[in-house]
């Protein structure tokens, strides 16, 4: 794979990664270059609630918009460890909003504050997750990391990110490798 091929991929810690925050992550690689690495971990919700950061950045939802959002929607996400209370909204591709950036065509990365008032709005994606906090690799960390086998490279889909439940996640793009967790090892090295 090229550098930029990696943009957009998601990444499955293997069981050699011994890093507590990042054992059985899912994480979209949203930027890779020369320079480094940023991704966003997708597999694990917190306690915190889309409501309370509404009402954080002073938005009030209808009940309707709260009623209809589904449940994975309710609650925000554990994006890493970086900058645990800084926002993103992952997105389908069928918006733009002042800084959105494309991850793949079928889905979008938001940081401004529009893309959350058109939820309010129920102008805004169909499908959403709110992300808080990210993470970072500089550069040529995540190679040696992948060279240490601590990550699979899988392909990402609107699918798998917005309809598949968040503990399923990592199954289902190891399925999508043809990797099962139980025949992994937890041993670094390589063949």
């Amino acid at each position: 794979m090229l550098l930029n091929d990696f943009k957009g991929q998601l990444l499955l810690a293997t069981p050699s990664l011994q890093e507590p925050q990042f054992k059985d992550t899912v994480i979209l690689l949203c930027h890779h270059d020369s320079e480094g690495s940023m991704g966003l971990i997708i597999n694990r919700p917190q306690d915190i609630s889309i409501a309370d950061v509404f009402e954080d950045i002073q938005l009030t939802p209808s009940d309707h918009i709260m009623q209809t959002l589904m449940k994975d929607e309710l609650h925000s996400y554990e994006g890493g460890p970086i900058d645990p209370f800084r926002g993103f909204v992952i997105h389908d591709g069928q918006h733009v909003y002042e800084s959105t950036m494309p991850i793949t065509p079928e889905i979008h990365l938001t940081t401004s504050k529009d893309v959350l008032e058109q939820i309010v709005q129920e102008q805004g994606p169909q499908h959403f997750m709110l992300v808080l906090g990210y993470t970072g690799w500089d550069a040529g960390q995540l190679e040696q990391e992948m060279m240490d086998n601590h990550w699979l490279i899988a392909p990402a889909s609107e699918q798998l990110i917005f309809h598949i439940e968040p503990e399923l996640r990592w199954a289902h793009a190891a399925q999508s490798l043809g990797v099962e967790k139980s025949h992994l090892s937890s041993q670094i090295g390589h063949a």
